[in-house]
């Protein structure tokens, strides 16, 4: 997985896979993590459930967080906005936060 810095804030891909038994993050699919979300893909539930799920898996308010492309798809980038003077400091806590969905189970 790869994230990424911008002027608006780190980016980083997911693959998201609704209507599953319990969300949880499962690991990698090709560049992208992927998630299984009970939600359905409906009406925008399983978006909303996604921004809901990494806000409380990388410990930041869930309004930091916006997918920026691919709504109405699988395969979303999502975008933690974070000012520039945070953003160093934060690259290097999501990856550390998300290592352990990284490595092989």
């Amino acid at each position: 997985m790869e994230l990424r810095t911008s002027d608006r804030g780190i980016t980083f891909n997911v693959r998201v896979q609704p209507k599953a038994s319990r969300n949880e993050i499962v690991g990698l699919y090709g560049a992208a993590l992927k998630i299984r979300l009970k939600a359905p893909p409906v009406e925008g539930a399983a978006n909303r459930m996604c921004l809901k799920f990494l806000a409380k898996i990388l410990k930041v308010p869930k309004t930091r967080l916006e997918i920026v492309s691919g709504a109405a798809s699988r395969n979303k980038t999502v975008l933690y906005r974070c000012s520039g003077g945070e953003q160093r400091q934060e690259f290097e806590r999501l990856k550390k936060l998300m290592q352990p969905y990284l490595s092989p189970r």
